[in-house]
């Protein structure tokens, strides 16, 4: 049989194609397309769960911003429904008023950024020590450091109100920061975080003649930027939330922090009953300060908890 005749012989090319046109491809058969695989128990399982934690965290706060914005003391009644019967905003004058929460936020911020200020002051060089100097006893001045984190502050409460109060400090803004001018816990996640730098580096910036403090400042400090963010926000709202050492110290309400300035204005209530979307109102105006330092830092905030350093 002849070459032009072969049954394995190309087919004829279409003359009205353009050139180097092989035609379209070949359809792929229904059988052969991949499917989608549904989702196994257990990642519904998962889903199930962190849905059921989403709502068990949001819905407090759902439900204060509902009480809030809705008529007084409805929240109380027995029909009461996400969406109120009517929004209005006058509890939210009331409770700046009536709570001077102006004052209570600007003592609030300045002294968790004092506080701030100090513990970063004396944590970073400290970790920094403990993660990569070599010195003798420095196994047993971390564990005891790691020891004072087993004392609960209820405990230390007292001396520390009778030291501050023989210094002169009781009633003032210096009290309410002196007896946190460091954290045994942001010590100790500075150290895990800057043990992981590798000891090359270290050993580079002391071949470029690098001292200990030029070395902190230059090399660790930019590397470890992730976790001091992470510490920075814990130690923000750790000391802007606290409320028994300002209990014990502020006792002048225009140096009230707002946990004090809101318990405050639930007690000063005239009624026997407080006006619940009033302390809502003002529950929701204290808490601004810590949203918005989270919605900034949460980026370096969840590399600095997963060790991994991205965002730095």
């Amino acid at each position: 049989m002849s070459a032009g005749t072969s049954s394995n012989a190309p087919a004829a090319a279409d003359p009205s194609a353009p050139a180097g046109h092989r035609g379209p491809p070949p359809s792929t058969p229904a059988a052969a397309r991949p499917r989608r695989r549904l989702p196994g128990v257990g990642t519904l399982a998962r889903l199930a769960l962190l849905t059921v934690g989403i709502v068990a965290a949001v819905l407090p706060f759902v439900w204060m911003l509902r009480t809030a914005i809705g008529p007084p003391q409805s929240a109380l009644a027995l029909d009461s429904n996400p969406i109120p019967s009517r929004v209005q905003f006058d509890s939210f004058d009331q409770a700046w008023h009536a709570g001077d929460l102006g004052p209570a936020l600007l003592t609030g911020v300045g002294v968790s950024l004092a506080i701030l200020a100090l513990q970063l002051a004396t944590a970073v060089p400290a970790a920094y020590a403990f993660a990569c100097m070599r010195f003798r006893g420095r196994s047993a001045l971390f564990a005891v450091v790691l020891a004072t984190l087993l004392v609960p502050a209820q405990v230390t409460a007292v001396p520390n109100y009778v030291t501050i109060s023989a210094l002169g400090f009781a009633d003032t803004r210096v009290g309410l920061v002196l007896p946190f001018m460091t954290h045994a816990g942001m010590i100790f996640m500075l150290r895990q975080y800057m043990s992981t730098i590798p000891d090359a580096v270290l050993d580079a910036a002391r071949m470029d003649g690098l001292g200990t403090w030029r070395t902190l400042r230059s090399i660790i400090v930019p590397l470890a930027a992730p976790a001091i963010a992470s510490v920075s926000v814990f130690s923000f709202l750790l000391s802007y939330n606290e409320y028994l050492w300002p209990l014990l110290v502020a006792r002048s309400p225009g140096i009230a922090t707002p946990p004090l300035a809101l318990a405050r204005l639930m007690t000063d209530s005239s009624s026997v009953i407080p006006d619940f979307a009033e302390l809502a109102a003002a529950a929701l105006i204290i808490s601004l300060p810590s949203l918005a330092v989270f919605v900034v830092a949460q980026r370096r905030l969840a590399a600095g908890i997963t060790g991994t350093g991205a965002g730095a």
